[in-house]
């Protein structure tokens, strides 16, 4: 890469770093800002829901990773423009393939990393993020009760320890259940907060251990039952996350493609596996797709010294739709795995249409080629 290119390659790999990290920590400080009332009250939940939310990046980037690199593109050769960089870059003989050169080079690396993300990165991040949620919610279930004071997790719904123990441990509990027609109370010697998988979900639920059920009948009298453990679920105190359940975006690119046909889910949801497969590895070419209209919408065209924001504007309209019609070829694929072909068609298309565009003819050949006359009008 010669001076030139490396210094037009710079100018872009800037901006498109700059839009990566301001959205990403954008999104830390929305799932920060949601999850406030917890971070305040326990702080290793708000450490872990922070890594929770950094799991969460590798999805993120694939989605904005093709438009970043299209803000990025405009921007750097706008500014060229506007500087007169790119007419000096003209007049000492570079060519507009010779400038779009290494604007596709960065295309390209940012299309094996969006690769690289989609296929190993992305599952592995997604895996890691369940394991850390199924212990975040034991954890926060853990923190609605506090040592020696009544807590309110949800309406009508009262906790109540004395003391904390070695291991989690909670010592003469109380637990007052209004959400039932009629109300139940639970005592209990000792108790621990537990996760138990119930239809393959994990639920975080109190086990107690020599207690008592007292439970008010219609007729308004008591009845009491002694036992020597009970399980109480809190899967409503604590809603669970849809990340729990494994989704075609938690899956790795081999689950996509060869799903476990002996399980009901996935028989299902066979085609929207494959639409997810072949959205990762098409996803990719977005980025030189949308790097190619950029270059098309900068540089293509005569020479405007009242800039080129009209252009721009029709080449992010244009960069928008294939997007959007990227992520409808992919919904549609899901119940017809037929159509999978249009994920690869869209920015296959619009690859050989810019490219077609951007290797014609400048403006500067075209009047050399016409001769001294036009150049005597002009």
């Amino acid at each position: 890469m010669n001076t030139v290119s490396a210094y037009v390659f710079r100018q872009a790999l800037g901006p498109l770093l700059a839009i990566l990290g301001a959205l990403a920590a954008i999104a830390i400080l929305t799932q920060g800002l949601n999850q406030l009332d917890i971070i305040i009250t326990n702080r290793r939940a708000g450490l872990a829901f922070a890594w929770v939310t950094i799991l969460a990046l590798p999805q993120l980037i694939s989605l904005i990773l093709p438009m970043a690199v299209f803000i990025a593109v405009v921007y750097a050769l706008n500014r060229m423009h506007s500087e007169s960089e790119v007419a000096v870059l003209y007049g000492a003989g570079v060519s507009r393939q010779r400038l779009a050169r290494p604007i596709l080079q960065l295309a390209v690396l940012a299309a094996l990393a969006h690769l690289t993300v989609n296929v190993l990165i992305q599952p592995a991040s997604f895996k890691e993020r369940r394991e850390v949620l199924y212990e975040l919610r034991t954890d926060i279930a853990s923190s609605l009760i506090e040592e020696g004071s009544f807590t309110f997790p949800a309406d009508d719904l009262t906790l109540y320890a004395r003391e904390r123990g070695g291991g989690g441990e909670l010592r003469d509990m109380l637990i007052n259940d209004a959400r039932p027609e009629l109300p139940i109370t639970y005592t209990a010697r000792a108790g621990a907060i537990a996760t138990i998988t119930i239809d393959g979900q994990q639920i975080p639920a109190i086990v107690m251990r020599d207690g008592q059920v007292q439970r008010q009948a219609a007729d308004g009298a008591v009845d009491v039952l002694d036992f020597d453990r009970y399980v109480l679920q809190l899967g409503r105190v604590i809603e669970e996350p849809e990340t729990y359940y494994l989704k075609s975006s938690d899956r790795t690119l081999h689950e996509l493609l060869f799903p476990d046909l002996t399980a009901h889910y996935d028989q299902r949801n066979v085609d929207r596996f494959l639409a997810e497969a072949h959205a990762r590895l098409s996803a990719p070419l977005l980025n030189i797709a949308l790097a190619m209209i950029a270059l098309t919408g900068v540089l293509v065209g005569e020479f405007s010294r009242q800039g080129y924001s009209r252009r721009i504007m029709v080449a992010a309209g244009i960069a928008l739709v294939v997007r959007v019609a990227a992520l409808m070829g992919q919904a549609a694929a899901s119940d017809n795995p037929e159509l999978n072909a249009i994920q690869y068609a869209i920015p296959l298309g619009v690859i050989v249409i810019a490219g077609l565009m951007l290797g014609g003819r400048s403006a500067r050949k075209r009047r050399h080629s016409l001769g001294p006359s036009l150049l005597a009008e002009a």
